[in-house]
């Protein structure tokens, strides 16, 4: 920016002070030049005109410069501050240090000469190479941050992938994880989850199931039941899961790991890996462990047909204190049309 672009405001209760500074300053090429003998009125100038210096007699009647000083240290500005050059006396020593403190820049003793016009270009080029770094960071910053928006979308859409392409091991659709993921961020919610952390729990529960893409097809496909060598084998999906997302930096994957671990342990102790019984469950597990059953049930599966909704809903409230958490299933159920309708009309619909 040319500094002779530079707005200028000049306040003096003199209009004879007013027209001869404006005119020199217009005289040395300086195009963007206001000038006014309201002490009143300069605040509200100042607002509209967003000048870049403020040239301001200190001795006015009405509102001197030093309130005026005072009054535009409680104004809010995009960048900084204006800067401040005081007009005074030779004997205003004291209004001179005062006005210093309340942020002037400098002062201009009057009556003046052409080192004022000096003064003015020194002052007016720092106050705009601050301004240039000042945007220029600005636009930095805003670079980075959509650097880090892309980074982080491009990590949420990893993740959702990896989610759906374990579930496609035993759901061709692979639209189970999506589904049930939603149900887990609204359930969160209802819970009285902050929005950051439900989303944050929705979107680590879609790689519940990532340790199945190390089970043999022969078992995960298998129609009918399992042997016991089986189920203990497909159990370990569990830990497969929580090895492939351990020692990872990321809040969402060490959330991940947790409910790939535990998402298959029970209110009673009686589920897997670890038999963790109550509270000793992760509470995302515990989410997760609703949402993730009420789906499976009314999911067609190479081993079973899928379930109505009233018979999966009544499986669940069977499973109240001993399957689930007591209070998570009470929620569930409270909330059941805002955590599952929509999903479940279009669902219900194929």
């Amino acid at each position: 920016m040319n500094v002779t672009s530079a707005k200028i405001l000049v306040v003096d209760d003199d209009s004879g002070v007013v027209k001869l500074v404006t005119k020199v300053l217009h005289q040395q090429g300086y195009s963007q030049v206001q000038g006014t003998t309201q002490a009143t009125e300069v605040i509200d100038i100042c607002r509209n005109f967003q000048p870049d210096l403020l040239l301001l007699d200190l001795n006015m009647p009405g509102l001197s410069g030093l309130e005026i000083l005072e009054l535009l240290q409680g104004e809010t500005y995009d960048f900084e501050p204006v800067s401040v050059i005081v007009l005074t006396g030779e004997r205003a020593r004291e209004a001179r240090i005062e006005a210093l403190r309340l942020g002037a820049r400098d002062y201009i003793v009057k009556p003046f000469d052409f080192e004022v016009v000096a003064r003015i270009k020194n002052l007016l080029e720092r106050h705009l190479l601050s301004k240039e770094v000042y945007c220029h960071n600005l636009e930095l910053e805003e670079k980075v941050r959509l650097r880090t928006a892309d980074l982080e979308n491009a990590h949420l859409e990893t993740v959702k992938r990896l989610g759906i392409a374990a579930e496609y091991r035993d759901d061709d659709t692979g639209v189970h994880v999506t589904r049930m993921s939603s149900y887990v961020g609204r359930l969160a919610r209802a819970l009285g989850e902050p929005e950051r952390g439900s989303d944050l729990i929705q979107w680590a529960a879609k790689l519940h199931d990532i340790g199945k893409i190390a089970i043999p097809d022969a078992i995960l496909l298998k129609p009918g039941k399992l042997t016991f060598e089986e189920f203990e084998q497909m159990k370990q999906h569990t830990v497969i899961g929580a090895r492939i997302l351990s020692g990872a930096q990321s809040e969402l994957l060490q959330m991940a790991e947790v409910i790939a671990l535990s998402h298959h342990e029970k209110w009673d102790g009686s589920g897997y890996p670890q038999g963790l019984a109550g509270e000793a469950i992760p509470r995302v597990a515990r989410i997760v462990a609703v949402c993730d059953v009420f789906d499976a049930l009314t999911s067609s599966r190479p081993y079973k047909k899928a379930w109505t909704v009233e018979a999966a809903l009544e499986e669940i409230r069977r499973g109240r204190g001993q399957h689930f958490d007591p209070v998570l299933v009470d929620v569930f159920l409270e909330n059941f049309e805002t955590i599952v309708g929509r999903e479940w009309s279009a669902h219900s619909e194929r």
